[in-house]
């Protein structure tokens, strides 16, 4: 999965054709048998028609091709990959990514090689959804039959329940397994080993065991339904604006939005006084330990190391060589000039 942005209106025609060459390589660089989807800004049309590019693109793009459009095309057949936005008869607001005062362009688009095609089934623009100021979120829904290869390396720890055994029900429980399975006596043998194998063997299959992966935390614990309503409504308005850029439509948007402020802040409220007095209790206590850790988890740049790939291609699994990779990424990437005239 490539996510680039394309060169800025107003940039030479070299600064154009360096970035061109320099996403070839990067293409060059991937074997042709993985799969590959390219998300981009292109800054550029690729117009409604495809008549004599029949092979990389389908009829329903947006208006006239211009310079920058031709060299989204040029690049796909170059790479034998295809422009997915434009193989989808939509209506014209579901192909529109950006709109800016009374313009209204198709400037983002998804790319994937051709012979993947035929595992896309969908592409379309979601109306209502911003995912940077002027640009709309562009969805592709893509089928793919995956088999999941295990990782020795990559092994998560399983953890059984302990917790459970505060509950009296799962506590009684468990001892009358751990009776069973130690043959009814009382008191415990004196081959430890043994013994702690089967406790740890009666916990896991009475107290189960938890899946060993960390969940990705959101602060929700404040959330209610008269919030996700609200919610629910202001996303509504919002689509109904977007659709029909009437002043009432605005003014309804914008009230639905000043009110999901106040509910958020309301329902936050009443969630910490609620805290606060259970504070003097045991679970109350837990709950204050459990956000602390949360916000802590949260104050973290990197919170789960995902596997990435090296310049080179090869896979990073450790914590350290992922987050040195990271590193240099931003380090690239920051310190790049753009050389535009616009700059």
């Amino acid at each position: 999965m490539k996510s680039r942005g394309g060169n800025k209106v107003g940039c030479e025609l070299e600064e154009k054709e360096r970035f061109w060459s320099e996403l070839d390589e990067v293409m060059e660089s991937i074997p042709t048998g993985e799969r590959v989807v390219i998300g981009a800004d292109f800054n550029g049309h690729v117009g409604e028609g495809n008549t004599g590019d029949e092979e990389v693109m389908g009829k329903f793009g947006i208006k006239e091709r211009n310079l920058e459009g031709q060299m989204v095309v040029d690049f796909a057949k170059r790479m034998d990959i295809a422009v997915v936005n434009t193989y989808f008869q939509k209506r014209e607001e579901h192909r529109v990514t950006c709109k800016s005062g009374g313009r209204s362009t198709q400037v983002d688009y998804i790319l994937c090689r051709r012979g993947n095609l035929k595992e896309i089934s969908d592409c379309k623009v979601v109306v209502g959804e911003s995912v940077a100021r002027q640009h709309r979120m562009v969805v592709c829904r893509m089928t793919l039959m995956v088999c999941k290869k295990k990782r020795s390396e990559l092994e998560i720890e399983k953890k059984t329940k302990w917790w459970k055994l505060k509950k009296e029900e799962c506590c009684e429980e468990f001892r009358q397994k751990l009776r069973q399975a130690l043959g009814g006596q009382v008191v415990l043998p004196d081959d430890w080993e043994t013994t702690a194998e089967v406790i740890r063997k009666t916990g896991r299959k009475v107290l189960g065991v938890s899946s060993g992966r960390r969940k990705e935390d959101k602060e929700t614990w404040w959330w209610n339904e008269e919030v996700q309503d609200s919610i629910q409504r202001k996303r509504l308005a919002k689509k109904k604006w977007d659709m029909d850029r009437t002043e009432e439509n605005r003014q309804e948007s914008m009230f639905l939005l000043c009110r999901v402020k106040r509910e958020v802040s309301k329902a936050k409220q009443k969630a910490y006084d609620e805290l606060y007095t259970r504070l003097d209790t045991r679970e109350g206590q837990k709950d204050l330990y459990r956000l602390a850790r949360q916000r802590d988890r949260d104050g973290e740049d990197v919170q789960q190391v995902r596997i990435i790939k090296d310049k080179d291609g090869r896979m990073l699994t450790s914590e350290e060589s992922v987050q040195r990779r990271w590193k240099e990424y931003f380090e690239e990437l920051m310190n790049e000039k753009m050389r535009g005239k616009n700059e």
